[in-house]
């Protein structure tokens, strides 16, 4: 199963050293959207979107805070659509859409590809789409999904992963794996591919930091302060975490792991076996 690694939307905030934990406190740091296409038996997968030309078109439906904390570049060739083209696929060959969560900065790119099934966890989509419970004010982007997709849910229910529960499979498509991993969101998840005999795990949302997986785990400053802002649910956010950090240490001949937003992953996945 070939993996291809995306970035669909670099982001530049300030303070460099505070966000990236290196370089200087007055450079511009740099963030990535990264999101996984996957050549699957049943068309291509796409792990996340990113920013979508929507968003970029209509750039102040993303926030003004949000676009200022960020400072993201908004580029129409990073969006994934065009990313999908630029592979030499259709954006029809995008078959199923799996989504960790539905942030405006995960789920901007759905009106982009209206033929694929959105897969998503009951519980996100719930609160995002139907407002039960209410999510916090301003957290969602409701025009990203306002043309009606065709929406696939996930719940609790499911089999075991590596000591992870309720995790379900994509259809038929045993390889390619929905496994919740709330705290970011209440319906946060991880999707996991497997590639030859080991597997690649999009962690999302769930730790913000490489180094938050290390046995002694540390997180820049301001990027640590974006994420405790940004939990849901931060005990539950903390203890998937040290989970993941199990995996890490108890697995990770067989198992890799990445997360949505560090560029440190992206480019050792783009540069390694996957």
């Amino acid at each position: 199963m070939k993996i291809h690694h995306l970035n669909t939307g670099t982001m530049c905030p300030i303070g460099r050293r505070l966000v990236n934990g290196t370089g200087s406190l007055f450079q511009r740091a740099r963030l990535v959207c990264h999101c996984l296409l996957v050549e699957t038996n049943d068309g291509l997968a796409l792990v996340d979107t990113g920013i979508g030309l929507g968003d970029i078109a209509e750039r102040d439906r993303l926030g003004r805070r949000w676009l200022r904390q960020t400072a993201p570049k908004l580029d129409p060739a990073e969006t994934a659509v065009q990313q999908v083209k630029a592979l030499g696929f259709s954006p029809a060959d995008v078959r199923h859409v799996l989504l960790t969560h539905l942030d405006r900065d995960h789920a901007g790119g759905v009106p982009d590809f209206p033929h694929a099934a959105i897969h998503v966890h009951r519980a996100e989509h719930d609160m995002a789409v139907l407002r039960k419970p209410a999510p916090p004010e301003g957290r969602y982007v409701t025009g990203q999904w306002s043309h009606g997709p065709r929406w696939a849910f996930y719940g609790e229910d499911g089999e075991d992963w590596f000591g992870f529960r309720g995790v379900r499979a994509l259809g038929k498509q045993a390889d390619v794996l929905m496994i919740p991993l709330a705290g970011h969101t209440l319906g946060h998840c991880g999707i996991a591919v497997r590639s030859g005999d080991t597997w690649l795990l999009h962690a999302g949302d769930s730790y913000f930091h490489h180094a938050q997986l290390d046995a002694a785990p540390r997180v820049p400053l301001m990027l640590g302060l974006f994420q405790r802002k940004g939990d849901m649910d931060r005990k539950m956010r903390i203890a998937n975490q040290a989970r993941l950090r199990a995996l890490k240490q108890n697995h990770g001949d067989r198992v890799r792991i990445v997360n949505s937003h560090d560029p440190a992953d992206y480019e050792r996945c783009r540069c390694g076996a996957h």
